[in-house]
């Protein structure tokens, strides 16, 4: 709020035009209440800076400043998720509290999911289809699903983000790259409850993890990484056509199936590798098992080639949301 002439707090309009008092620095009609003697005025443009910095600075007598979306990249990206960081912990509280809202086993369907689908796979794979691991298989396929539904979560959620925050995208400015940011923030945090029930399956079945689980955050961090890149573009072209939203689904189901969640890649033949390799969620999945589980080949061919596709789709979103940022207030 700002202080209007006769002293009472108000909000004055971005772009309206104000009287400011050069000595107490409020804005004012042409006589200032705090001195006796009429105060000189000057007119200003409102800015993102403090009213009274603009104020003191009397090397010109008018001054402006627009609001407008960032279009750089890099440090400019930090700079104004650094800026924002606030609002970025307000947005991704308020998304776990409503995602659990009114439900009757709150944060335990965080784990409820990922069991039921290791049950459903352990059942049709294993016991029906007579799939066998050098693993029990529940822990192959657990170690599958968890980081499938961290992707499956991050992409659904960034996806739809734009559209459900519409009302507050268009009240007022901040980076739009903090809603899709966010979202991913919150399947982060049922990924993390879900790993306690699977450390406590592994103590289990008698599994200790080695030195290689230091790796198991970076190959976590690589699968939000690979939901983050295309969840940015899904996201820009989901806040003109509505159809992505009703697409995203349908690709997340046939995913699960082109990646190893329910079977070992190893059964995939050599000269097929390399194409199997341009769905990122393969070496993702092979990775954590491979750090945690301490099983299977990590493939550094296989791990480079996935490393440079999600950082290609990832600069390739972050360019496509920032030149899009500007007009999606008008089209959400």
């Amino acid at each position: 709020g700002l202080w209007s002439h006769d002293g009472q707090r108000g909000i004055i309009a971005s772009g309206h035009y104000v009287s400011v008092c050069r000595k107490c620095q409020r804005p004012g009609g042409r006589r200032c209440k705090a001195v006796d003697a009429p105060a000189r005025v000057k007119y200003i443009r409102l800015a993102r800076q403090p009213l009274a910095a603009t104020a003191m600075n009397k090397g010109k007598a008018q001054f402006e400043k627009r609001i407008v979306a960032g279009r750089g990249f890099g440090l400019e990206i930090i700079s104004e998720m650094w800026e924002s960081r606030e609002l970025f912990w307000a947005l991704a509280k308020r998304s776990v509290l409503v995602r659990y809202k009114q439900t009757v086993a709150g944060v335990l369907w965080a784990v409820i999911r990922p069991l039921i689908t290791m049950v459903v796979l352990t059942v049709v794979f294993n016991k029906v289809a007579g799939m066998k691991s050098d693993i029990p298989y529940p822990l192959l396929s657990f170690s599958g699903v968890l980081p499938w539904l961290l992707f499956a979560q991050c992409l659904a959620g960034t996806t739809n983000s734009l559209v459900i925050e519409g009302a507050l995208i268009k009240k007022v400015y901040f980076p739009r790259l903090i809603i899709p940011f966010s979202a991913c923030l919150t399947a982060l945090i049922d990924f993390l409850i879900a790993g306690v029930v699977f450390a406590a399956m592994m103590a289990a079945y008698g599994f200790a993890p080695t030195w290689r689980l230091v790796f198991a955050p970076l190959f976590a961090l690589m699968v939000i990484l690979a939901a983050l890149g295309p969840g940015l573009w899904l996201s820009t072209l989901n806040a003109r056509f509505r159809d992505i939203q009703h697409l995203t689904p349908f690709v997340i189901q046939m995913g699960m199936f082109l990646s190893p969640v329910a079977y070992a890649s190893g059964k995939i033949p050599d000269r097929w590798r390399l194409l199997y390799s341009l769905n990122p969620m393969a070496t993702a999945i092979d990775g954590f098992r491979w750090s945690v589980l301490n099983v299977g080949d990590l493939r550094m061919d296989s791990l480079l080639y996935t490393s440079a596709i999600v950082l290609a789709v990832l600069i390739g979103g972050l360019m496509f949301f920032r030149t899009q940022e500007r007009s999606i207030a008008d089209v959400i």
